[in-house]
């Protein structure tokens, strides 16, 4: 589970943002846990994004594929 979808699941029980065709309000952190990990989830995907060798890689990527 991503980020996103870890916050989404952090603040809305089930992670049902919509109900009946409206948006719910969000809950002030529903379920501490999932915003732990969603917490953790972004601190590693930083340290990703930063890394020299995976953004050669992403170059070399995006140049062959676009």
């Amino acid at each position: 589970m991503g980020y996103t979808r870890a916050m989404r699941y952090a603040k809305y029980p089930g992670g049902q943002k919509y109900e009946g065709g409206k948006e719910r309000e969000p809950q002030e952190w529903y379920d501490d846990e999932k915003r732990e990990i969603a917490k953790r989830f972004e601190a590693k995907w930083e340290q990703v994004r930063e890394d020299e060798q995976y953004q050669r890689l992403k170059d070399q990527h995006r140049q062959a594929h676009g």
